[in-house]
């Protein structure tokens, strides 16, 4: 009997830690979700701004070559640094 409910314990954490952990679709839309707030209100469109921010292009690039946590990272930091409030992750 206390095997059994020893067993089922364990069957219950490896069945919450896996359902956890986001999933590549969830991850491709929350950098597509930042990178779209970042380029809505972030991005500077008058003449002589600097041109394209890097640290932008290069979370862009992280997320599309599927480098979700460096891309979303990247994005969630510039987000915060120009003050720019987004949403919690949903996952």
């Amino acid at each position: 009997m206390r095997l059994a409910c020893a067993a089922a314990l364990i069957l219950l954490i490896a069945a919450s830690s896996a359902r956890a952990q986001p999933t590549n679709e969830q991850l491709a839309a929350r950098c597509a979700e930042l990178g779209t707030i970042f380029d809505r209100y972030g991005t500077r469109r008058s003449e002589g701004s600097g041109g394209p921010d890097m640290i932008r292009l290069g979370a862009g690039i992280d997320c599309q070559k599927g480098r979700y946590a460096q891309g979303i990272k990247a994005l969630e930091d510039l987000l915060s640094r120009n003050r720019i409030p987004y949403p919690p992750a949903s996952y």
